[in-house]
């Protein structure tokens, strides 16, 4: 049985990390208010590029360019290398954050030969982890998951979109983490190069039959003097704008403006993913911190009571000894 004094020892040991975890809860809760905050205030801009990006692959559905994919949906995709962005952390103690991540981008790449992909990894554990294991990571390709910036994700954006442009990729897909709630987090996998139109198409067509009963967003747009005709089967779609008007200018073209949306619309997702990932890392960081914060106070429960045992007993101890010795001393004075 441990001492009271080493009992004792781990009592303190366990007060002093519960106020680190205590301390790095209220960091993370911190830190997870501003990445919520930077999301809702930037989501509104690009959803709106989203949206007009749609439209547009929507209304053109024959449209001829490198980063448009019009295959049908069942028709086999011809690639000779894949790129994979992979969001991971800066640091561990983030409960299953990482291993999730990590997970699925190692399920992507399992069917994969070497030379048939290229991990990109944002995020000091998930870099060291791929490039222990001898994966194919682009070792130039160095960035932090933490305070997540404008400015990176169009470094990031513009880094992929050149390897793209130049033919080192013929796909580009995101590995990130999205937190559905303050205590579900979701690891997804989304593609950004080329734009499915099919995928559109499609999200268009269940939009407006979803607005036959005229509660969603296309039947407002009806009301409203918007109207669209389409063949689900065809994928046929025309834009009837307000006043009869059915043509709409590109300046200076259909091309440059295709472009650009999508080049708004890689960075809107990658900074998107960058906050994503950051509020589930410190969400994540935050319920692993609350965890250790409650298992150790029932550690110290369990201590308490063996300490009051432990003490109890050497009290109980010292009393014995106390009157046995002095039974003895009576014992030896009543035979002198």
């Amino acid at each position: 049985m441990a001492s009271t004094k080493e009992i004792q020892n781990r009592i303190n040991s366990i007060q002093d990390t519960m106020k680190i975890t205590n301390a790095m809860y209220m960091m993370s809760s911190m830190k997870l208010r501003k990445a919520k905050q930077k999301l809702a205030d930037t989501e509104p801009f690009f959803d709106a590029v989203q949206r007009e990006l749609a439209e547009n692959l929507v209304h053109f559905p024959d449209i001829r360019h490198i980063y448009i994919d019009n295959r049908v949906e069942d028709e086999q995709e011809c690639l000779k290398h894949r790129g994979f962005i992979v969001f991971t952390g800066d640091k561990g103690m983030a409960g299953a954050y990482n291993h999730n991540a990590i997970k699925m981008a190692l399920d992507r790449i399992s069917d994969l030969q070497k030379d048939e992909y290229t991990l990109f990894v944002v995020g000091e554990v998930g870099r060291n982890f791929f490039l222990n294991g001898g994966y194919n990571v682009d070792e130039n390709f160095r960035f932090s998951s933490n305070n997540p910036s404008m400015h990176r994700a169009r470094v990031i954006s513009e880094y992929m979109i050149e390897k793209y442009n130049n033919g080192e990729l013929d796909r580009i897909d995101v590995v990130y983490t999205k937190m559905l709630n303050s205590v579900t987090e979701e690891t997804c996998v989304e593609r950004l190069l080329p734009l499915r139109t099919h995928k559109f198409i499609k999200e268009k067509a269940k939009e407006i039959e979803e607005d036959i009963e005229g509660t969603g967003k296309a039947a407002q747009e009806m009301k409203s003097g918007v109207k669209h005709v389409h063949s689900i089967n065809s994928y046929e779609y025309e834009a009837v704008t307000k006043g009869g008007d059915k043509w709409m200018p590109f300046f200076p073209s259909l091309k440059a403006v295709l472009e650009q949306l999508v080049h708004n619309n890689f960075t809107g997702f990658i900074y998107g993913a960058l906050v994503e990932c950051s509020a589930s890392e410190e969400n994540a960081r935050m319920m692993a911190m609350q965890s250790a914060t409650d298992n150790a106070e029932a550690i110290l429960r369990e201590l308490s009571i063996e300490y009051n045992r432990v003490r109890q007993a050497a009290i109980t101890q010292e009393i014995t000894e106390v009157i046995s010795g002095a039974k003895a001393l009576k014992k030896k004075k009543a035979k002198k």
